[in-house]
């Protein structure tokens, strides 16, 4: 939330979009953790915000990391933006497959 109001809304709207199960103009592939990973890229007043999150889960949009682009190599996005959604990406899945794992009355009954 500590990015600009402009940029909270802009984001937000192409979340609702995914919510929704569209994919908003300005959402593009992550590179590195396979399909199903978008990033969200707003620029305001000559900076980069980013916002990084998966469609991969039925019914679920996880976001998995939201910031203002540093990079201290250029272009590149840093080493530690890049391993914090990889390690929120199985956190995200380990909470998926725990919400949607049958309950021990759930098992064994028929569908």
């Amino acid at each position: 939330m500590e990015f600009p109001a402009a940029v909270v809304d802009d984001i937000g709207y192409a979340l609702g979009v995914a919510q929704l199960g569209g994919k908003h103009p300005d959402a593009k592939p992550w590179k590195g953790e396979g399909p199903g990973i978008l990033e969200i890229v707003e620029k305001y007043e000559g900076d980069a915000y980013r916002a990084v999150y998966t469609v991969r889960f039925a019914g679920a949009i996880y976001v998995l990391h939201a910031f203002q682009k540093k990079s201290p190599s250029g272009i590149k996005t840093d080493r530690r933006d890049v391993d914090l959604v990889a390690e929120r990406l199985k956190k995200a899945q380990a909470d998926y497959d725990a919400m949607t794992r049958p309950t021990p009355s759930e098992q064994g009954k028929p569908q």
